[in-house]
């Protein structure tokens, strides 16, 4: 284009630099605006300018996008509604979703633009992001009261936030206020309330909504069909699970490793083993790789079945499939060695953990502290518990509650006493296992 004479018209170049934005190649479509352009001395317009906002923002630049906005404004541009949503969009995707929130009232305190539907629906998605529901719920008032109405898009984030902080009654009021409204729902809204309605147990009221859904016309996608699938597995109605499967089958639709695993998880919470490693090579046969969570569910599936020589088989294949193993992997084996008494493979797994760079987790170290007690280390188990609170790792209270339990029935009081003691010096609050050792004391 840049060899072409007479020069193509601006909007072209934003044209292709549009296409380069979409396909994620930030840093190519800023030297060429930087560059190239003004090497040629193309001369840019504020649509220009908002490309490169939105490159320097999925750059975790937002910085420099808002220096733009400076130059935007010595130029004698007036920055549109899409520009700020841009900027505003930048901030959020950087964890400053305060400041987006500060930008957006002063662009409503000085009016300089009159906000359109997708601006008001990045700031709801960053008010969600952050566990902010209620102030997402607010706006989304607002939005009803004023010129600028809100769309499917804005309700179902606010639904799918409402679902997972477990606030699914207010999410199905909504769901009923856009039915009023005349705002059609689409397979994302019916998702994450199938989803809020499963993680309840609601079961009956989970398949009443996918009929509906069904009913008016709309196709359930991947997500919804394993999200489905999942609810089945926890309510453990695996013939209705393993229906799910057949029915995407049915529609054409290919299940993905989401939804073989939430299956065989399913199959691995009931103990049928068996089951899983079919559903596993099923997975396998149908050309799809396996991940760790996988892995996982399997690893832990044997461990608590106690079959550890097959759980270890499986976390050896790891490296072999190109797999990293995660905390998940290394606290489902370490929980299922010291079950079966191997204390010095566990000590010697949790050691290659650490080799392997692997920063363990609460759970990870609440398992080593239990298995170590169970076992008769104990006194490993506060020199374990000692090593965390020197490297600034905090106990929780269940941690203190399995030394302290071990503690007292190894008929040391002194030692559980000075630990019970310790708690609130480190802000934390006994629990009713943490008062019943306490009365052990008496």
């Amino acid at each position: 284009m840049l060899r072409m004479r007479p020069l193509p018209p601006i909007s072209q170049f934003n044209k292709v630099l549009g296409s380069i934005l979409k396909m994620g190649h930030y840093a190519t479509a800023l030297s060429l605006i930087q560059n190239k352009l003004q090497q040629f001395q193309v001369q840019v317009n504020i649509c220009t300018f908002c490309i490169a906002i939105n490159c320097y923002c999925y750059l975790n630049r937002v910085d420099f996008g808002l220096s733009l906005l400076g130059t935007l404004f010595k130029r004698s541009y007036t920055p549109d509604v899409t520009t700020f949503t841009t900027l505003i969009n930048g901030l959020i995707l950087q964890d400053k979703t305060p400041q987006a929130v500060e930008l957006f009232k002063k662009l409503m305190r000085t009016r300089e633009i009159e906000p359109d539907v997708v601006m008001y629906g990045t700031i709801v998605n960053g008010l969600c992001r952050t566990g902010n529901t209620i102030r997402a719920v607010s706006l989304l008032r607002i939005m009803e009261e004023g010129s600028c109405k809100p769309n499917t898009v804005v309700y179902s984030m606010i639904i799918d936030s409402l679902c997972k902080d477990r606030m699914v009654d207010d999410a199905l009021k909504l769901f009923s206020t856009m039915d009023e409204k005349g705002i059609f729902p689409h397979v994302v809204t019916y998702t994450s309330l199938i989803h809020g309605l499963c993680n309840f147990g609601w079961w009956k009221e989970a398949t009443r909504m996918f009929r509906e859904m069904l009913d008016s016309g709309i196709a359930p996608d991947v997500h919804m069909y394993s999200v489905l699938l999942d609810g089945c597995t926890k309510e453990e109605k695996m013939k209705e699970a393993e229906g799910v499967l057949e029915g995407m089958i049915q529609r054409n639709m290919d299940p993905n490793v989401v939804t073989y695993n939430a299956l065989m998880d399913g199959y691995c919470l009931q103990g049928q083993m068996d089951e899983a490693i079919r559903v596993f090579n099923t997975m396998v046969d149908r050309g799809l790789r396996s991940n760790v969570f996988s892995y996982n569910i399997l690893i832990n599936g044997y461990c608590k079945k106690m079959k550890i020589d097959e759980a270890m088989h499986l976390f050896r294949e790891l490296p072999r499939r190109g797999l990293k193993p995660d905390n998940g992997t290394f606290s489902a084996m370490l929980w299922g060695l010291f079950q079966t008494g191997r204390c010095g493979a566990a000590q010697k797994l949790f050691n290659d953990m650490q080799t392997a760079s692997i920063i363990p987790d609460s759970q990870t170290y609440g398992i080593l502290l239990d298995g170590l007690c169970k076992n008769g280390h104990i006194s490993e188990a506060l020199s374990l518990f000692r090593t965390m609170e020197n490297n600034s790792l905090h106990p929780n209270v269940v941690m203190y509650n399995i030394l302290i339990d071990a503690f007292c029935k190894d008929k040391k009081l002194d030692i559980a006493r000075a630990l019970f003691n310790n708690l609130s010096s480190k802000g934390l609050q006994p629990d009713v296992k943490t008062y019943y050792d306490d009365i052990r004391f008496l």
